[in-house]
C-alpha cells in the first residue's frame, strides 16, 4: 500500500464529504427559513395562526439543533456492496440526508439500511465486500480504515472494472489506541456486532446490558437511547428519556455523546440530581450511606411524613353561645387519624377545616347554639382569625425538605425509627443531619444518599391540591364548606411554619415524574432507596440497564436486587452480555483480573483485544521514603509518556492533600504536553485539566490514558465493598497503570 494510494482514497472521500456539507448547509438554510415563516404566521392575529406558528417553529428548531449537532464527524462509514446489487456505495452518517432529487445521500446510522454496517462479518458478509470507516476532524477527512469482508466478491468486482483497494489497519484498533480526553466519544463508527444487537433490541420492556470492565456497556446504552429516539421519535420525545449515572463527573464525561449522534432531547441526571430542583454532589461516609440506602428508610420516611409538625398547637378553645368548645390532644388525635385514613397528608388540606368544624360542632349542647344551626356555626367560626391560625399551624402544608430537617431532633428520630433502626444507626444519622438548616436551600446541605429520602418524603406527603382557573374567585373551591387555601396560607403572616420561613409551593409535581424511557448506568451501585426513586420515574417506561455485579459498591446485593425487581415488575426482560474488553490493554486487565481472583470477587473477566507491551508498575515504599515524592515521580513520568488524560486515584481522606501536592509542582504546570494541576475538588474537575485527582467512587464509568493509584490498600479498606471499588480503579487505564503502596 503506497502513500499515493492512501492520498488518492482520502481525496476521493473528501470530495464526497464536501458534497454532504454543502447539502447540509442548504438544509440548514431551509430550516432557518421555516422558522422565520413560522414567526411571521404568528402575526396573523388569530388562534389558528399562533398554533401553526408554534408547530412550525418547534419543528424547525429541532431540525436546526439536529443539524448543528451533526457537524462532529458527520460522515463516518461507507459500504461497498456485491455486484448483484446496484454497485453504488452507501455512506453512513450521524444523521440522514437527502440530495435535491430527494435521493438518499447519507443514511442515518440508526436506520434499518445501516444495520448491515455493524452486523456484517467475514463469516457472514451480508453482500458487503468492503466496509470503510472515515476518520475525520470536523469537515476534514484525515484517513480511512478498511475491512475486507468478501474476498470472492472483491475479485468479481475487480473483474468487472471496479477498483476497491483495502487501506489501513482496521478502524477498531485505531479507535482503541487514540488518546483519551475529558469526554466520552461516540463509537458509532466502530460498533461491533454484539454491541449492535443490544442497541437495536426491542423497544418495549427492559434491556439489561452486562459485561466486565471496558466492554463498552455505557456507550452502547447511550447509542441505544439515540436509536430509540430515531425509531419511535414521537413516543420518546413526548414522554422524555432520562439517563441516570453515578456522579456529576460521569455525567459531564458522557454529555457529548448523544448530541454528537444528533439527539438533544434527553435529560442527563446524576443520582444526586434525579429529583427536580435538588442537587447533591457529596457522598456520606460508608457506614452512614449503608443506613440511608437501606429499604428500611422507606418506613422511617413514611412515619415521619405522618407525624404532627414540631411546635404545632396541641389545643384549641372557643366559646360559642352557651358552650365552651375544646379540641384537646385526644380529640385532635381522632381528627388526625380520620384525615390520614383518606390518603396522603397534603391531599387532605381541603378537608382540614371541615374536620375541625365537625369535631367542634359535636360539642355544641346549648339550646341557643343548636337553634342557630350548623351553617351559622360554620360562618362564625370561619370568620375568627384565631381559628384560621390554629388550622394552619396544626395542619400546615409541608414539603419534603422541611420534614427532613425534623429528623435532626433525637426525640423525633427515635419516635419514627423505633423498631426499625438501632440506637447506633440513629446516632450516625443524627451526626450526618446535625447541620441541616430549614432556612437555607436544601441542595447545598444534603448528600447524594439523602436525595432518595427526600423523594420518599415527597411521595409520602403528596402534592398540594391545585385550584382550577375557573374557581379562583370561589372561596370554597379548595376546602369544601370551609375556606380558600390561599386565605389560610396568608393567615397570621405564616407564623405557624415550624421552620420560621414562609412556605412556597413546589415547582414540580410528583405526577410529572414519569418518563417514556429510563437508562440507568452503573446499575449495580444503586441502593434499594435509589431504585425506589428511579423506579418512580419509569413506571410506564421502557428501560435500559447497564451494570457489572463485580463492580458493585453496595454491600447487600440481595436487597438491591429485590428493589430492582420491584421497580421493573411486570416488564419483559431482554438480556445482552458483552464479552470483549476494548478499553484496557491485555497487560493492565491481566493485572486487574488477577487482583479480582486473588481477593475472591466473582468477576466477569472479558477478553482484552490489544497489547501494548507496557506492564503495570508497582511501587512499594521502603522505610523513610515519602509518599509525595513517589507520587510526584510517577505522575510526571506518566504525564510525559501519554498524550491524553491521567487520573490520580486516592483514598477519600487524602483527596485534598494530594490536590495540594499537584498544585505545588511547577514541573506539572510547565509540562510540554499541557498538563495542569487539578486544584479544586475532583467532584467538579475543570475540562482543561489533563491530570485530575479522584476517589475510587469518582472513577465509576470513566477512563484515562494512565492511572496512578495512591495507597490502594487504603482504598480497599475504606468500606465493606472496598475490594470491588479498587478493582474498578485498576480497570480505568487504557495504556499505563502505576500503583504506589
Amino acid at each position: 500500500m503506497t502513500d499515493e494510494l492512501v492520498e488518492r482514497e482520502v481525496a476521493s472521500e473528501q470530495a464526497f464529504v464536501d458534497r454532504v456539507y454543502r447539502q447540509l448547509e442548504q438544509a440548514g438554510r431551509a430550516a432557518q427559513e421555516l422558522a422565520r415563516e413560522g414567526h411571521s404566521r404568528g402575526r396573523l392575529g388569530h388562534e389558528g395562526g399562533l398554533v401553526e406558528r408554534d408547530a412550525m417553529v418547534f419543528q424547525a428548531a429541532k431540525r436546526i439543533a439536529q443539524l448543528d449537532a451533526a457537524h462532529e464527524g458527520l460522515v463516518f462509514g461507507r459500504l461497498d456492496l456485491n455486484e448483484r446489487l446496484d454497485g453504488e456505495p452507501r455512506y453512513i452518517g450521524r444523521i440522514g440526508l437527502r440530495d435535491d432529487d430527494r435521493d438518499s445521500l447519507l443514511i442515518d446510522w440508526r436506520a434499518p439500511a445501516a444495520a448491515v454496517f455493524y452486523q456484517a462479518t467475514a463469516a457472514e458478509p451480508q453482500d458487503v465486500i468492503r466496509r470503510r470507516v472515515l476518520r475525520s476532524t470536523g469537515r476534514k477527512v484525515l484517513g480511512v480504515e478498511d475491512e475486507l469482508l468478501d474476498a470472492e466478491g472483491l475479485a468479481e468486482a475487480e473483474a468487472n472494472g471496479r477498483e476497491l483497494p483495502i487501506v489501513g489497519e482496521g478502524a477498531l484498533m485505531a479507535q482503541l489506541s487514540r488518546a483519551r480526553d475529558r469526554s466520552m466519544h461516540s463509537i458509532v463508527a466502530t460498533i461491533q456486532a454484539e454491541q449492535d444487537k443490544a442497541i437495536r433490541a426491542p423497544s418495549r420492556g427492559v434491556v439489561a446490558i452486562s459485561g466486565g470492565p471496558g466492554t463498552g456497556k455505557t456507550v452502547v446504552a447511550l447509542h441505544r437511547a439515540a436509536y430509540l429516539l430515531y425509531t419511535e421519535r414521537q413516543r420518546y420525545e413526548r414522554g422524555g428519556v432520562l439517563v441516570v449515572g453515578p456522579s456529576g463527573v460521569f455525567m459531564r464525561y458522557i454529555e457529548r455523546v448523544l448530541p454528537s449522534l444528533g439527539e438533544t432531547a434527553v435529560a442527563l441526571r446524576s443520582l444526586g440530581e434525579v429529583v427536580d430542583d435538588v442537587r447533591a454532589t457529596r457522598h456520606d461516609e460508608p457506614a452512614v450511606a449503608d443506613i440511608k440506602g437501606s429499604e428500611r428508610m422507606a418506613e422511617v420516611m413514611r412515619r415521619a411524613a405522618r407525624q404532627q409538625a414540631p411546635g404545632s398547637p396541641r389545643e384549641y378553645r372557643v366559646f360559642w353561645r352557651d358552650d365552651r368548645l375544646v379540641l384537646d390532644r385526644g380529640k385532635l388525635g381522632q381528627v388526625r387519624r380520620q384525615l390520614m385514613s383518606h390518603g396522603l397528608r397534603n391531599k387532605q388540606l381541603p378537608r382540614v377545616s371541615q374536620a375541625l368544624l365537625d369535631a367542634l360542632w359535636r360539642q355544641v349542647r346549648g339550646e341557643r347554639g343548636r337553634e342557630q344551626g350548623r351553617e351559622r356555626f360554620n360562618e362564625e367560626i370561619l370568620s375568627r382569625q384565631d381559628f384560621l391560625d390554629f388550622a394552619l399551624a396544626w395542619w400546615p402544608p409541608l414539603d419534603a425538605p422541611t420534614v427532613l430537617t425534623w429528623l435532626r431532633d433525637p426525640d423525633f428520630l427515635a419516635r419514627v425509627a423505633d423498631g426499625v433502626l438501632s440506637s447506633e444507626e440513629q446516632r450516625l444519622l443524627l451526626k450526618s443531619w446535625a447541620g441541616l438548616d430549614a432556612t437555607r436551600p436544601i441542595s447545598g446541605q444534603i448528600s447524594i444518599e439523602d436525595v432518595p429520602l427526600l423523594d420518599e418524603l415527597r411521595y409520602a406527603l403528596g402534592d398540594l391540591p391545585q385550584r382550577a382557573d375557573d374557581d379562583r374567585d370561589d372561596p370554597m373551591s379548595l376546602i369544601a364548606g370551609a375556606v380558600d387555601i390561599q386565605e389560610l396560607l396568608t393567615a397570621s403572616d405564616r407564623e405557624y411554619a415550624p421552620s420560621g420561613r414562609a412556605w412556597t409551593p413546589p415547582t414540580s409535581s410528583i405526577e410529572d415524574d414519569g418518563y417514556a424511557h429510563v437508562l440507568v448506568d452503573e446499575a449495580q451501585d444503586l441502593t434499594p432507596m435509589q431504585w425506589r426513586m428511579v423506579g418512580r420515574r419509569g413506571r410506564t417506561a421502557s428501560w435500559t440497564i447497564v451494570g457489572d455485579p463485580a463492580q458493585s459498591s453496595w454491600p447487600a446485593p440481595a436487597e438491591a436486587a429485590a428493589a430492582r425487581a420491584a421497580a421493573l415488575e411486570g416488564k419483559q426482560l431482554h438480556e445482552f452480555h458483552l464479552s470483549t474488553n476494548y478499553r484496557n490493554s491485555a497487560e493492565i486487565y491481566g493485572y486487574a483480573a488477577a487482583y479480582a481472583q486473588r481477593v475472591g470477587l466473582d468477576a466477569d473477566l472479558p477478553d482484552a483485544v490489544r497489547r501494548t507491551g507496557a506492564e503495570p508498575t508497582v511501587v512499594r515504599l521502603g522505610p523513610g521514603e515519602e509518599l509525595e515524592a513517589a507520587t510526584r515521580a510517577a505522575v510526571l513520568e506518566m504525564a510525559s509518556a501519554v498524550s491524553g488524560t491521567v487520573g490520580v486515584v486516592v483514598p477519600v481522606a487524602r483527596r485534598s492533600e494530594v490536590n495540594a501536592w499537584l498544585a505545588s509542582w511547577p514541573e506539572l504546570a510547565d509540562d510540554a504536553r499541557g498538563a495542569r494541576a487539578a486544584v479544586d475538588s475532583a467532584v467538579a474537575p475543570s475540562g482543561e485539566d489533563r491530570v485530575v485527582v479522584l476517589t475510587g467512587l469518582d472513577t465509576k464509568g470513566l477512563e484515562f490514558d494512565g492511572i496512578v493509584v495512591v495507597r490502594p490498600q487504603d482504598i480497599e479498606a475504606e468500606s465493606a465493598t472496598g475490594r470491588a471499588t479498587l478493582y474498578v480503579v485498576l480497570t480505568r487505564a487504557t495504556q499505563l497503570l502505576t500503583t504506589i503502596s
